[in-house]
């Protein structure tokens, strides 16, 4: 017999904000695990700790080193231990968002090819990370105001 989620009182209610978190959080991990395989990741051989001498690509397209990889593997642990409240879901959206069109702007400026680049970054994962931050940020702001992304008292 299932759990009603949306019954008073039970340990299974969550709301939106915390299902796109957990969500997000296994695509996150599965990212930063496939990182790590031959196979999904082209030109392993080349795979670099850091820096964009790095020639490993994640789908043939994603530019990817050791620290990407656990850049995306600590994404997914992070809404993992954060998906449990709706507070924290929103603040691992919002912030998340942040970091990645943090990211964004970084791979703009120092391009691909700039030794100040410790994140190896191409065109396709600047416009990723553009992307990731918009979803994320948007996300976070319209779950955490729409009646089924709120906290809701048990």
């Amino acid at each position: 017999m299932g759990v009603d989620e949306r019954a008073p009182g039970s340990q299974r209610l969550r709301t939106d904000i915390q299902k796109a978190t957990v969500g997000l959080g296994l695509v996150f991990l599965v990212v930063g695990i496939f990182g790590f395989i031959p196979g999904f990741t082209t030109n392993y051989q080349s795979v670099q700790f850091a820096g964009h001498e790095s020639d490993a690509m994640l789908l043939g397209y994603f530019q990817v080193s050791i620290l990407h990889n656990i850049v995306h593997l600590l994404f997914g642990i992070a809404a993992m231990v954060m998906w449990r409240t709706p507070s924290a879901s929103r603040n691992f959206l919002i912030g998340g968002g942040t970091i990645y069109l943090v990211l964004w702007l970084y791979g703009l400026i120092f391009g691909s090819n700039l030794p100040a680049n410790f994140i190896p970054v191409n065109t396709a994962d600047n416009w990723l990370h553009f992307g990731l931050g918009i979803v994320l940020l948007g996300l976070g702001l319209i779950l955490s105001h729409s009646p089924r992304g709120a906290e809701r008292p048990v």
